[in-house]
C-alpha cells in the first residue's frame, strides 16, 4: 500500500482498475507487482482512461491501475516522482518540450522498436500530431485524448440579448467588449487565478499580429524576437483590451480549474471564455444543459494588417502517453498504447466532445456528443496553415513558472512592456 499512501500524499486520485497490488507492497515502474501505473491529468476526461483501463484488463495478465493528479498539480507533482520509486509506468504529457527533460536524462523508452512490432501505433495518427512527440530522431509518445484548439466560446444567448454575433475581427471583438459593458456583462471570463488561461491570449494576439514564425525565432533560441516591433504591437493590444475593461476587475482571482470562469460562462455573467476544445466536455460535466442549448463558439477573429493567416490555429496539438524506460513491463505498456487507435477509444473520446487524431476518426464523427462542434474542430484543424503549440509545453517545463507569471504580471499591469520583454529573454532555452 506504499504508492497508495505516496499518491494520497502528493494529492493524486487513484482509481483501481481490475486486479491491483495492494499485498506487494506498492507497484511502479520501479517494483515488478503484475500491475502498471498510468498516470494522467485529472479533469472531465478521466472517465474515458477509466474505460480504457477497463478494457485493457479484461485480456491483460499485467493489469493496469489508473492515477490522477488534479488539473494545474499535474506537471509539478510529475516532476517530482518521475525519477523515484513512484514514478509511473505510463504517463499523460503534451510531447514537445514538456518531454525534453526527460529525454535528455534518459528516463523515456523510445518507442521505435513498439513501433517497428506494431506499425499501427504511428501510421493509425495524422503525421503532424505524431511528430510533436520526436525528439531528436525518435519517438517518445503516442496521442491520446484528442487535438485541443483553443477556441473562442460563447454564450449565445446572451449574445442574442445583447444584440451581438460572434466577432469576425479585433474591431468586432472591441465592439463587443463596449456593447457587453455598457450591459453589465463581463465580456471575457478569464481564469487568469491559474496563469495559463491568460497565456491563450497572448498565443493568439502574437500569432495573428506576427504569423508562426516570430515565436519559432524566439524557441529557436533568437531572443531578439521577443522586442521587435511585431511583439510589441501585439502586447499593445493586449494592454487596449485590459484597459476597456474586456476581462473585469478581478480574473487574477477566478480560476479555471475550479469551474469559476466556465460557471461565469454558463451562468450568462460573461459572454465569451477563450479555451482549449476541453470546454465542451467541462461544461457537459457541470452545465449540460447550457452545453447542449446555448454554448456556441467561433475561431479566434482576425487583425487587420496582421502577418498570421486567420486560419491558424493555437492549443495543444494533442496529449501523449509516455513509458518510463525502468518500466518492468514495456510489452504490457505497448499492448495498453495500443488501444489508442481502437474504434472504442475513438468513439468514446468524441462522445465526451474530444476529437482524436487517428486517421480513422472521420468516420466516426457523426457518433459524437456534438457532431457539428466535432467537425466544426475537425475541419478547423485540418485546413490550418500553422497549429502552433501551447508556448508553456513547446518550451521545457523550467520554464514553464516565467511565462506564466510574465503573462499574468503583464495583464495585471505589475510588468511593463520592457518588463515583459526581459522576462521572455530570460527564458531557458529549449
Amino acid at each position: 500500500m506504499k504508492r497508495r499512501a505516496f499518491a494520497v500524499a502528493l494529492g493524486l486520485t487513484v482509481a483501481v482498475v481490475g486486479m491491483t497490488a495492494c499485498g506487494s507492497g506498492g507497484s511502479s515502474a520501479g517494483g515488478d507487482s503484475g500491475t502498471i501505473h498510468v498516470l494522467v491529468y485529472g479533469d472531465a476526461s478521466n472517465k474515458v482512461e477509466k474505460q480504457l483501463v477497463e478494457t485493457f484488463n479484461k485480456t491483460s495478465k499485467v493489469k493496469a491501475v489508473l492515477d490522477t493528479i488534479p488539473g494545474a498539480d499535474y506537471q509539478p507533482k510529475l516532476n517530482t516522482i518521475i525519477n523515484t520509486p513512484q514514478a509511473p509506468d505510463v504517463f499523460f504529457n503534451w510531447g514537445g518540450g514538456s518531454i525534453q527533460p526527460y529525454v535528455k536524462s534518459d528516463l523515456l523508452l523510445p518507442l521505435d522498436d513498439m513501433i517497428a512490432a506494431d506499425p499501427g501505433l504511428k501510421s493509425n495518427f495524422l503525421p503532424s500530431v505524431f511528430n510533436t512527440a520526436v525528439i531528436d530522431g525518435k519517438s517518445y509518445g503516442i496521442p491520446m485524448r484528442g487535438t485541443q484548439p483553443v477556441l473562442l466560446f460563447n454564450n449565445k444567448k446572451v449574445l442574442a440579448d445583447a444584440g451581438l454575433s460572434v466577432p469576425k475581427t479585433w474591431d468586432d471583438l472591441l465592439n463587443a467588449v463596449r456593447v457587453l459593458k455598457a450591459k453589465g456583462v463581463t465580456p471575457f471570463a478569464l481564469g487568469g487565478g491559474d496563469q495559463w488561461p491568460t497565456l491563450m491570449w497572448y498565443e493568439y494576439v502574437f500569432d495573428r499580429v506576427a504569423g508562426p514564425e516570430l515565436f519559432q525565432k524566439a524557441l529557436s533560441g533568437d531572443k531578439s524576437a521577443w522586442e521587435s516591433e511585431d511583439a510589441k504591437k501585439a502586447l499593445g493590444m493586449l494592454k487596449q483590451l485590459v484597459d476597456a475593461g474586456a476581462f473585469g476587475s478581478n480574473f487574477d482571482s477566478v480560476k479555471f480549474t475550479d469551474g469559476g470562469s466556465p460557471a461565469l460562462l454558463a451562468k450568462g455573467k460573461a459572454a465569451f471564455e477563450l479555451m482549449g476544445s476541453w470546454e465542451y466536455a467541462t461544461q457537459q460535466d457541470a452545465s449540460p444543459d447550457f452545453a447542449k442549448g446555448d454554448l456556441g463558439y467561433s475561431s479566434f477573429p482576425s487583425i487587420a494588417g496582421g502577418k498570421g493567416d486567420p486560419a491558424n490555429v493555437v492549443g495543444n496539438t494533442n496529449n501523449f502517453y509516455s513509458v518510463l524506460k525502468k518500466s518492468k513491463h514495456p510489452e504490457a505498456a505497448a499492448a495498453f498504447l495500443k488501444l489508442m487507435y481502437s474504434d472504442e477509444f475513438v468513439k468514446a473520446q468524441l462522445a465526451i466532445g474530444n476529437l482524436p487524431t487517428t486517421t480513422g476518426t472521420e468516420q466516426f464523427l457523426s457518433t459524437a456528443a456534438n457532431p457539428d462542434y466535432s467537425k466544426y474542430q475537425y475541419d478547423l484543424v485540418k485546413a490550418a496553415p500553422s497549429f502552433q503549440l501551447s508556448w508553456d509545453q513547446a518550451y521545457p517545463p523550467a520554464a514553464n513558472t516565467p511565462i506564466h507569471v510574465a503573462v499574468q504580471q503583464f495583464l495585471n499591469g505589475k510588468l511593463d512592456v520592457n518588463g515583459f520583454i526581459k522576462a521572455m529573454q530570460a527564458l531557458p532555452a529549449s
